[in-house]
């Protein structure tokens, strides 16, 4: 097994990594959309979308693998009001449409609206 490691995603705020590469698989840890570059949280679904998808794909970079791998991702909403606008901002994203699951959560951590996780083939 590998550790992933970027400084291009946000550092992990417990005791986990960004990712693993094990057995031909890259498997990333959830992804808030927090801007690694500044530590902020974009307004709104839209703009929260957009960074946690950025933050998965600088994951999937340091792996040396791209969305095109991805073959599953798990997404968690606090409102499923937001599904559509989230799905217009994953879909330009992950546009080999991985199997999906995406639920709706009670609180996400720091208070977002969104996270994502992936896996995806090496």
């Amino acid at each position: 097994m590998k550790i992933i490691a970027t400084d291009r995603a946000p550092g992990a705020i417990g005791p986990y990594s960004q990712g693993y590469e094990t057995n031909g698989l890259v498997i990333t840890s959830g992804q808030i959309p927090v801007d690694p570059a500044t530590g902020t949280v974009p307004e709104g679904i839209a703009g929260q979308a957009e960074q946690s998808c950025k933050n998965v794909g600088a994951i999937l970079e340091a792996a040396g693998v791209g969305f095109d791998k991805v073959i599953k991702t798990t997404c968690f909403l606090a409102d499923m009001g937001d599904f559509g606008t989230f799905n217009e901002v994953y879909a330009k994203y992950f546009s080999s449409k991985p199997a999906r699951s995406c639920v709706a959560v009670k609180d996400l951590p720091k208070g977002v609206l969104c996270e994502i996780e992936a896996i995806a083939e090496k």
